[in-house]
C-alpha cells in the first residue's frame, strides 16, 4: 500500500472511531433524558415552583410559608395533624424569597409543637436573615399550636398573631430519658459497659445515673434555655427577667399570650394577612406561596402504597421510627425546644 492509501485507511478508521463515539453519547443522552422523564413522572420534578394563592400585582408579592408539624431534620410528621414538616424545603423556601426581589413581605403560619434545638436555631436564624437582608416585614400567624420550637422561630417576627384557640408558649428544653435500671435489677440482668470515662454513658437507661451526671445534663440545658430566653427578649423587646417570669416551660392560649407580651394580637391567618396589606401598603399585592412539585405518580396515594409494597418507599411505622429517631430515644437522649403535652 502506498502513503495515500495509508492515510485513507487511518481516516476512515478516525472517521468510525468518533461516529461509535458520537453514537455512544447521544444514546447516553437519551437515555438520561428518558431517566430524567420517567422520574418526572413518578416523583414530579421536585423543583420549587410558584403558586398563585391570591391574585394581584405580580411586582408586589407576599409570600407565604406553612411550618407544620415536628421541627426536624428531613420529612416528619406532626403528631397532632396530618401534616408533615419538611426542613430543607423550609430553608429553599426562605432561600428562594430572599433572591426574588418581587417578594416584599412574608407571611408564615405556624403548627408546630417545636422541634429539635439545631433544626429551630438554624430555622429562626435563616428568617432572621432573610428579615434583616431583604429589609422586609415578616407576620407570623400562629394556628393550633406553637408551642417551644414553634414560639422560638417566631419571636423575631414583626408582628405575631395567635387565635384564642391557639396553644403557645412552652418556653424552655427538655431532655426526655427513661431508665429502666430498677427492672433490670429485679430481673438479674446487669448493665456490662465498658467506657473510657465516668460521663462517656451519660443518660444510660440502664444503671442508675450519678449526681454529677445531672449536673452536667441540667448545665447543658441551661445553656440551652438560656439562648431561648435571649431570643425571645431580642424578638419581643422584653428584658431577660421579664422572658423568665413568663419562660418556666407552661402553655398559654393566645388571649394569656397576649397578655404576657408574648404575642400582638388575636387573629386568624386572613387577618394577619389583611393586617400585613394595610400596615405595609400591599393591598394590591399577589399572595403567593412556594412548594416542591411532587405531582408524580409515586406521591399519590395509589402510588405510594404500591412503593411501599416494592419496599421503595417507608411505611407509616418506618416513618415514626424515624420521627422518634429525630426527637430522641431512651438509648441516645435529646434537646428539645420542643412541647411534649399533646
Amino acid at each position: 500500500m502506498n502513503a495515500k492509501r495509508w492515510v485513507a485507511v487511518v481516516v476512515a478508521i478516525a472517521l468510525f472511531l468518533f461516529s461509535g463515539l458520537t453514537a455512544g453519547l447521544t444514546r447516553k443522552e437519551a437515555t438520561e433524558n428518558q431517566r430524567t422523564s420517567l422520574n418526572g413522572l413518578l416523583y414530579g420534578s421536585n423543583e420549587l415552583s410558584e403558586t398563585v394563592l391570591e391574585q394581584g400585582s405580580s411586582d408586589d408579592k407576599i409570600a407565604r410559608i406553612q411550618i407544620e408539624g415536628t421541627i426536624s431534620s428531613g420529612t416528619s410528621g406532626s403528631l397532632f395533624s396530618g401534616e408533615s414538616y419538611d426542613h430543607e424545603s423550609v430553608l429553599k423556601q426562605i432561600a428562594l424569597i430572599k433572591e426574588n426581589t418581587d417578594v416584599k413581605a412574608l407571611l408564615l403560619e405556624v403548627n408546630s409543637p417545636g422541634g429539635g434545638v439545631y433544626e429551630s436555631a438554624e430555622l429562626a436564624r435563616a428568617l432572621q436573615d432573610l428579615q434583616q437582608e431583604k429589609k422586609i416585614p415578616i407576620y407570623v400567624s400562629m394556628k393550633n399550636m406553637a408551642a417551644s420550637g414553634g414560639y422560638y422561630i417566631s419571636a423575631h417576627a414583626d408582628k405575631i398573631f395567635a387565635t384564642n384557640e391557639t396553644v403557645t408558649g412552652s418556653i424552655g428544653v427538655i431532655m426526655s430519658n427513661l431508665n429502666y435500671s430498677g427492672l433490670l435489677e429485679k430481673l438479674g440482668i446487669d448493665d456490662a459497659t465498658v467506657k473510657s470515662g465516668a460521663l462517656k454513658d451519660m443518660g444510660s437507661a440502664t444503671r442508675p445515673e450519678t449526681k454529677e451526671e445531672v449536673q452536667v445534663l441540667q448545665a447543658y440545658i441551661d445553656s440551652a434555655y438560656n439562648r431561648f430566653v435571649t431570643i425571645v427578649s431580642e424578638g419581643r423587646g422584653m428584658s431577660v427577667p421579664e422572658v423568665k417570669e413568663v419562660a418556666d416551660g407552661r402553655i398559654y392560649d393566645g388571649k394569656q399570650a397576649l397578655d404576657a407580651g408574648l404575642v400582638d394580637a388575636i387573629g386568624f391567618p386572613d387577618e394577619a394577612l389583611a393586617a400585613l396589606r394595610k400596615e405595609h401598603g400591599l393591598e394590591k399585592a399577589q399572595f403567593v406561596q412556594y412548594s416542591l412539585d411532587s405531582t408524580g405518580f409515586a406521591n399519590t396515594w395509589l402510588g405510594s402504597k404500591l412503593a411501599q409494597l416494592q419496599g421503595l418507599q417507608p411505611s407509616e411505622s418506618s416513618q415514626i421510627n424515624s420521627l422518634l429517631k429525630s426527637i430522641g430515644t431512651s438509648e441516645a437522649p435529646k434537646a428539645m425546644y420542643y412541647y411534649g403535652g399533646e
